[in-house]
């Protein structure tokens, strides 16, 4: 009987151990002021469930939830077919596989913040780039600044724009992970573009299509950065999502306690859906 060496494990525990206290000791503490209210000088009143209870019950909480699965959904509609339809499109030898490679990359590339600036001034509708071509020379009245449709549809521009080439690198791999022999037996059997699609190449990407539909749903549930310096959040609060209204209630107004209540119902939303998505899309494997 073949013994396995467990040695291995004394590399992983100080890294184990540096993630274990960074992420618990933040917990900790949320923990903490999520069920007690304070007035400074470190004096503190117990709440108990009081600050749940009432982040439960506030519209303006299940607003921005709302929101933010509108916004999620719509992400993952557009992100993951539009990822499998280019990542079909790429070659999969010669001197453009590394080209496309890169060039999908770049965008990833470019730090969050960043991006929602560049998109900002690009969007303006007197100054940017693209608000120009759209009102003055299309005659498209756009105005992301003032007009709530307008701003919904630049946040998830932007958002394709910036994360479908995650989904296409990861696509792609799946792709290029099958073995010729399989297109040479369908193109024997005369399977039409389709078939070979549904029965060789959908397979071979469904691990990567679950990293893919977890890791863009995760981030787009949590996304801050990009939306927060495009908008701000408006106008108005019509693309305040639920990231942007606790950074409000946790800075702006500094009630640390229903805002450590609500990153606590944040966190635990984001945990549920993300294993009802990996159990679903995990079924049939298990079968």
């Amino acid at each position: 009987m073949r013994t396995e060496n467990q040695k291995a494990w004394f590399f992983v525990l100080p890294v184990l151990a540096l993630v274990a206290f960074n992420a618990l000791v933040p917990m900790m503490t949320v923990v903490n002021y999520s069920v007690q209210e304070t007035f400074g000088n470190n004096q503190f009143f117990w709440e108990g469930l009081g600050w749940f209870e009432q982040i439960l019950r506030s519209d303006r909480f299940q607003a921005a939830l709302g929101r933010q699965f509108l916004f999620t959904f719509l992400i993952l509609l557009i992100e993951v077919p539009l990822g499998i339809i280019v990542a079909l499109s790429m070659p999969r030898k010669g001197f453009w596989v590394p080209v496309c490679l890169v060039l999908m990359a770049l965008p990833m590339l470019i730090p969050w913040n960043v991006v929602g600036s560049m998109w900002n001034i690009f969007t303006l509708p007197k100054i940017g780039l693209l608000g120009y071509f759209l009102n003055d020379v299309l005659g498209i009245n756009y105005d992301m600044t003032q007009q709530p449709l307008s701003a919904w549809i630049t946040v998830i521009i932007m958002d394709v724009w910036h994360w479908t080439s995650l989904v296409v690198l990861l696509c792609y791999a799946g792709l290029v992970s099958i073995p010729d022999a399989y297109y040479q037996a369908a193109k024997i059997d005369g399977a039409s573009p389709w078939s070979v699609f549904r029965y060789i190449q959908l397979p071979k990407m469904k691990t990567v299509l679950t990293i893919a539909v977890l890791l863009r749903f995760m981030d787009s549930f949590n996304i801050y950065t990009e939306p927060f310096v495009l908008t701000g959040g408006g106008p108005g609060n019509s693309t305040t999502l639920l990231s942007i209204d606790l950074v409000k209630i946790a800075l702006g107004q500094f009630d640390l306690g229903p805002a450590a209540a609500m990153s606590l119902i944040y966190f635990a939303i984001t945990l549920l859906v993300s294993w009802v998505f990996y159990t679903l899309m995990t079924k049939d494997d298990a079968q």
